[in-house]
């Protein structure tokens, strides 16, 4: 997908892209409704493509989907994808103590990045997962069971607690105990999976877009890391305020200074984004790391620069602002 859009996407940019921001005001917040396809509701009342950025799930509502699925933006970059068939409740939206419950069927939560004041909660089946660090993470509701493909989460359980790291699972109807699983096999035959890479490929390159409008923008766009909406995907895309993170499937996710040095065109996308297990997987490329690639030209190599005085600080990487609504 990036191959072929980046050549057009540089042609427009100087000058669609300051006609109309694909960064705004305010932030997303968590509940917000990102992506619906196929059979979907909200609190009872059906939701469609057009729902999306403008429906957010308030405390205790439910989205369920029939034959669909949909995706709910929790804190800043930290996605809830729904399987068909399946329903989840919005327990706490707080950016600080964030906790949903999967009520039954299957959900997934991609998480590109997690800061240190995140309290990242799934409910399920009367057990809670807390979700320590970035990765990807499946729930199912129907069997029971939790997968962590990638990261590490501690799920607990009246009394009882449990470790999980990468590979491992929980299956609460048997004995209290991790087990590896291969989650090459299990990706690829798990539709719910598939459909989350992609969704994933589609928020990179809307954040992509995104990087490059606060860029050719400047300051006056940026509003700190965070969700920023892009109205050509018609959807929140995910801006970090340092460097590149990517995503656990491979997937890039570009801070707009690290666009505006040069990193905006195929850097990084060579093997990636094929799942976990195929590319680089989640992890973070820092100004250190991206000046040693030899990528930055004479002094723009600064931290903490700036757009000529326009306000933008590259290197912000504290709060949970971000930019851009409908």
């Amino acid at each position: 997908m990036f191959r072929y859009c980046n050549t057009f996407l540089g042609v427009v940019a100087a000058s669609v892209f300051l006609a109309i921001p694909a960064a705004a005001a305010s932030s997303a917040i968590p509940g917000t409704l990102n992506y619906v396809e196929g059979q979907v509701a909200v609190a009872g009342q059906t939701v469609t493509s057009h729902s999306v950025g403008s429906v957010q799930v308030e405390p205790n509502q439910v989205l369920e989907t029939g034959q669909g699925r949909a995706e709910l933006l929790l804190t800043p970059g930290v996605f809830l994808r729904v399987g068909d068939n399946s329903a989840v409740r919005l327990v706490s939206p707080g950016l600080a103590d964030t906790r949903v419950e999967v009520l039954h069927g299957q959900a997934i939560v991609e998480v590109a990045e997690l800061f240190k004041e995140n309290n990242l909660w799934v409910m399920m089946n009367g057990a809670s997962t807390q979700l320590e660090k970035e990765g990807l993470y499946a729930f199912n509701a129907t069997s029971g069971l939790v997968q962590v493909f990638d990261g590490q989460a501690t799920v607990e359980q009246n009394d009882r607690h449990m470790d999980l790291k990468k590979g491992h699972e929980l299956a609460f109807g048997g004995p209290w105990k991790s087990t590896h699983f291969d989650p090459n096999s299990q990706a690829a035959q798990d539709p719910l999976y598939a459909w989350s890479n992609l969704r994933s490929e589609y928020e990179a390159e809307a954040s992509m877009q995104s990087a490059r409008s606060v860029f050719v923008g400047g300051g006056s766009y940026w509003d700190g890391p965070g969700w920023y909406w892009n109205p050509y995907w018609d959807m929140y895309g995910f801006l970090p305020g340092d460097g590149i993170w990517y995503s656990p499937f491979g997937w890039p996710f570009y801070s707009p200074w690290a666009y505006g040095y040069g990193f905006g065109y195929g850097y990084g996308f060579g093997g990636y984004g094929r799942g976990i297990f195929a590319g680089r997987g989640h992890g973070h490329i820092g100004g250190a790391g991206l000046a040693s690639a030899g990528r930055f030209a004479g002094g723009g190599a600064r931290m903490g620069g700036g757009f000529g005085g326009r306000g933008f600080a590259g290197g912000m990487h504290g709060g949970f602002g971000g930019g851009g609504h409908r």
